[in-house]
């Protein structure tokens, strides 16, 4: 939330600072507040990376696509759970700490920027991130099912976008025929 129509800022950065003294809200980067949440057994709990992530880009304007890993694990064609909160994005690569995590932003080229962010974005990151070699049917076939028709024109239009190797892929998921 944008506090600057409550007041002057110096006002506004001093009640967020104040707040945070008190407990009410956390500090998690410059300008970056939130509500700290308590687990009745954990304790309080740290900022939630993917939130941060998507505060940082909104204050700055930058588009953020989730890594591979993270691609493959939000679309359920791979469980395993990346280590770091990666995104790619057309600003500058950077790495943003808060509550003992990081998030790390790398820069990506204006062209693999241009790819909407789902579900064309999220497909190709996670395809790229399982490999050429690794890549099968029951994966092509849980994401075509997935896949709204809105989706799949998407898919199809941005196909000049997406590295050579996948074309046949993203068809086979756009079309829903066997792939060439």
């Amino acid at each position: 939330m944008h506090f600057l129509d409550f007041g002057a800022r110096a006002s506004v950065d001093k009640s967020l600072s104040r707040l945070a003294q008190k407990g009410i809200l956390r500090r998690v980067a410059r300008g970056l507040y939130d509500l700290p949440r308590q687990h009745p057994w954990l304790g309080e709990l740290s900022a939630n990376p993917e939130k941060t992530a998507e505060a940082v880009a909104l204050k700055q304007g930058l588009q953020l696509r989730p890594s591979g890993a993270t691609a493959a694990n939000a679309l359920g064609l791979s469980e395993q759970m990346p280590a770091k909160t990666v995104y790619h994005t057309g600003g500058p690569s950077r790495k943003l700490n808060f509550s003992g995590q990081t998030v790390e932003f790398r820069h990506r080229s204006s062209r693999q920027m241009a790819l909407s962010a789902e579900p064309t974005g999220l497909i190709v990151s996670a395809l790229k991130s399982l490999g050429k070699a690794r890549v099968d049917h029951t994966q092509l076939a849980k994401l075509c099912h997935d896949l709204s028709a809105k989706d799949r024109r998407v898919l199809l239009r941005e196909l000049p976008l997406a590295p050579a190797w996948m074309h046949p892929h993203l068809r086979y998921l756009a079309t829903g025929k066997e792939k060439l």
